[in-house]
Formats: C-alpha cells, structure tokens, sequence
C-alpha cells in the first residue's frame, strides 16, 4: 500500500506577507587505512508503564541497559528513551511495572508540496462584510460555519481556552498576540517560537496558521479567529519542519489539559500506521537507515500511548479534536490501516470541505465540497469542517477583497502564517474551524463542559450536508456556530 506519512496537514500555501589519481606504476604507497566504522545511530524508543506511573529506578534501569531517558509523561506512565544496544528494549521489558517498549520512530511530516508565496460592530459574511479586519473577507469559512452569526448572538468565545498543539508560532503576530495566554514547547532543544532554518525558503508557519483560525483576535489588523475572545496556549510538539515522534506530542496533550487547563485541544497533526506493522520511513526520505521497521506489537502500543493521553484529558474536562488526514483514505474499506491521533476514542475527527470556484460567485457557491485529499469513513470522522481545496480547474483571475489572484487561490483557507497571512488547505485547517466552533459553544454555555457534552452539543448543531445520520464524507454534519446554547 502506498503511504503518506503526515503529521502537520497543510497541502498548499500561498502567502500573502507582512511587512582522484590513478596510479598504474609500481606501487610503493604504504597500503590507506581501514574506512572509520560508522557510528550505530541510536533509536528511539517508547516506554510504556503497567499503569499510570512509571517505575521507581527507571533511569538508573535505563541507564544500565546502555540507554537514556529522554522524556517522561509521569501523569500516564510513558517515557521515551534513546539507545544504541541492540538488546536494551528486551531488556527493558524485564523491568518490574513495564508493560511495553517499542520504536518510536519521527514519521510526522510536513508535505512537501506547496505554492509559491506571493508578498504581500455587525458582523456580516465575507466577502461583503464590511468588517475593518482588511482580510476578513478571504475567510468563506467563516461563512461556512455561520460564526458572524454567532457573533452577532454574543458567542465569541470569552472565558475559553483552546491549546494549539502544532509546529512553532510566531508569537508576535498581531493577530496572534493579544489572545496568547501561555506556551510551551515539548520538542527538545526548540522553544516555542516559530524559527526555520531559513525563513525565506519556508516563510509559512503552520501552527501560526491554525492558531490564527481558532483565535486570532478581532483587532482591525488583519483576519478574525472563529472564537476571536477565546484565550490562546500555544504549544509546540513538533519542529518546524514538522517530522517528529510521539513522546512530545503525548507529552502536550497532558500538558495542555493538565497545568495548561484548557477546554479544548486542536491537533492538526498525526500518522497513517499499518496494524499489522510496516517499514515507516524516518524524517530523512533519502538515508535508509533512518527508517524504522513497526512490528504490529509497536503500532498496537502506540496506539495504547493515545488512549492513555485522550482518556486523561478527557477526565480533566478537555475536548480534543483532530484532524482526519490528507490521504483520501477510505476509512471503511481500509482495516489495516489506522491514522492517530485522529482514530483514538475520545478524539473527535474532522473531515475537510471545500468550495470550488469560491471566488467567481461568492453569494451561491456550494461550500461544502469533501476536499478531495481528505480522508473520509463513517467508521472515523466525526464531523467535517471548512479546509480549502485547489480543485477549481481554471487559472483565470479573480479579485476579493482588493486583492487579486487566480481563481482557485481563493478556495484556500486564508488565515495568519509566518509573519503575515497565508492561504492553505488540509485536513489541518479543518480541524482549528472545529476548534473554534467547540469554544463559542463552551463559551456559550458558561465554560467548564464536559467533552461528552460538547460533542453532543457540535452534534446538534451541525448542518446535516447529506441528510439524517452519519455519512463517510462528513460524519454528524458540517460544524454550525449557531443555535449553540443548549436547550435553545
């Protein structure tokens, strides 16, 4: 089967920016020395506990098998160790209180491909809003999920917290900084801040980006969140150029319903992985040896890894949402493969949708269009969720909002990005809409609601695209911002 391995889903870009000799003779030469023997990498390793604590003595343990602890999840008995000893993970599994040990490879990917960047109180709906935010009017998902209505209604989002769990931030992007309550960063060596290697051959910013969607602020400067008044943590748990492992992100999703203590997590990330075990290709596409071979043992245990981070925080009164992944992967008719975080219980998965041709007749385009990357299945999604698509076929001109450019550019979501504003399209600008829809709805109702209630409450709500009961394209329906107090 042939594989993506993504963990940050955001498919295009487009960015709109702010300010030898040879010898034959007889030879006297003394004979060259042996080639160095190449360095055994080490290998990344999950360490999981019988219960939810680790074993006392772990480190010393580790340390005796010729390893090394490189991070803990204490509150649900994981940590993850790095070690070069062919033997350490058998010998680990020796240990009194463990349940498992097995790879943990870096397989989370940002794609490859993307658009060139190109430099750059009513509510109503873009692109006529008439809204002082210069570049509301590019957000037709807003439109989609009907938040100027429910802004209009009072429902903006305040007393809420939502924790972006994603690449770096740029944390003083003026959309982004007036609702920044806390970071934090589980990636080792990284802070929170967005900071590529060379920002201008990647000036777009993922987690800036889905941050922007959920929350940026409604200040006149730029784009507004869909919950603009909710409270933003901020937490990285994968490097910028987005390929990572597991141990940070389970780490900032404890984090993030824990001492964090938000209502709501977005993780615009995740994994396709084979049951039944595979090759998984490691962040370097073009060395061997960094890939890792996933017995189904270590598919199952990672898996376990997530139930345990979602139970604790559902138990802690968080609802967390995901997005479903960029695929096109049939859920219902692809048993052996399952995507995490996404497919974990207590995860509510979010399908994209899409206009095609947005641009050419605002007032009546369908918007609710399966993106035609997103992964779909009755047996996974929970809801769908605005997440743009290229699929309009011409390459014409087209101008909103001032601005223009081709048409198909503007079926997109256009949100914050780097140190300006992007459009994008994934399953990953799905799934912030989603987050910002569960916050009105917590907000609404006076905060503090139980994940149960507020995925009953996004499934009240939800436009029903294809009719009664759950369809593979959009689970429950499309998430609606209106009519979100209950009872109402």
């Amino acid at each position: 089967m042939k594989r993506r391995s993504l963990a940050v889903f955001g498919a295009l870009a487009v960015g709109l920016g702010a300010a030898g000799s040879v010898d034959a003779g007889p030879s006297t030469a003394t004979r060259p020395p042996a080639p160095a023997q190449q360095a055994v990498a080490a290998r990344q390793y999950l360490i999981i506990a019988r219960g939810n604590a680790l074993p006392a003595g772990l480190n010393d343990r580790v340390a005796a098998a010729g390893g090394a602890i490189t991070s803990t999840v204490p509150e649900i008995g994981i940590a993850v160790a790095s070690s070069t000893s062919p033997d350490f993970a058998a010998v680990i599994r020796g240990v009194a209180g463990i349940r498992s040990v097995s790879s943990a490879p870096n397989i989370r990917r940002v794609p490859d491909r993307t658009v060139e960047g190109v430099s750059l109180e009513a509510y109503g709906n873009p692109p006529t809003s008439g809204d002082n935010d210069p570049f509301f009017d590019l957000q037709w998902g807003h439109d989609a999920v009907d938040a100027p209505e429910a802004w209009n209604e009072g429902r903006r989002g305040a007393g809420t917290r939502v924790a972006v769990l994603d690449t770096g931030f740029f944390t003083g992007h003026p959309d982004l900084a007036p609702n920044i309550v806390a970071t934090a960063s589980f990636v080792p060596g990284e802070t929170v801040e967005w900071a590529p290697d060379d920002p201008a051959d990647r000036p777009f910013s993922h987690g800036t980006h889905t941050a922007g969607t959920v929350g940026a602020a409604d200040n006149g400067r730029g784009t507004i969140g869909v919950a603009p008044e909710t409270d933003l943590v901020l937490v990285k748990v994968l490097p910028d150029a987005g390929c990572g492992g597991d141990g940070p992100i389970l780490a900032g999703i404890v984090h993030a319903s824990g001492p964090a203590d938000a209502d709501v997590i977005n993780m615009s990330l995740g994994a396709p992985l084979e049951k039944r075990g595979y090759l998984e290709p490691g962040c370097d596409p073009d060395d061997p040896a960094d890939d890792v071979l996933m017995s189904a043992n270590d598919v199952a245990e990672i898996r376990h890894a997530y139930d345990r981070a979602v139970s604790y925080a559902n138990a802690q009164g968080t609802t967390v949402i995901a997005s479903a992944g960029n695929d096109a992967s049939d859920a219902d008719h692809t048993a052996d493969l399952i995507h995490l975080p996404s497919d974990t219980p207590g995860v509510i998965s979010i399908s994209a949708t899409a206009p095609i041709g947005w641009a050419k007749a605002p007032a009546t385009t369908f918007l609710d269009n399966l993106a035609s990357y997103s992964n779909f299945g009755r047996s996974v999604i929970e809801f769908a969720a605005p997440g743009g698509d290229a699929e309009y076929p011409g390459n014409e001109n087209c101008t909103i909002a001032g601005l223009t450019r081709p048409c198909w550019v503007f079926d997109l979501v256009f949100s914050t990005g780097g140190t300006g504003w992007y459009w994008s399209a994934g399953t990953s600008m799905a799934a912030p809409h989603a987050a910002g829809v569960a916050a009105l709805i917590i907000g609404a109702n006076g905060g503090e609601m139980k994940p149960s209630r507020v995925e009953r409450e996004l499934r009240r709500t939800a436009d029903r695209i294809t009719g009664a009961g759950n369809s593979a394209a959009y689970g429950a329906g499309r998430v609606d911002a209106t009519d979100s107090v209950e009872g109402d």
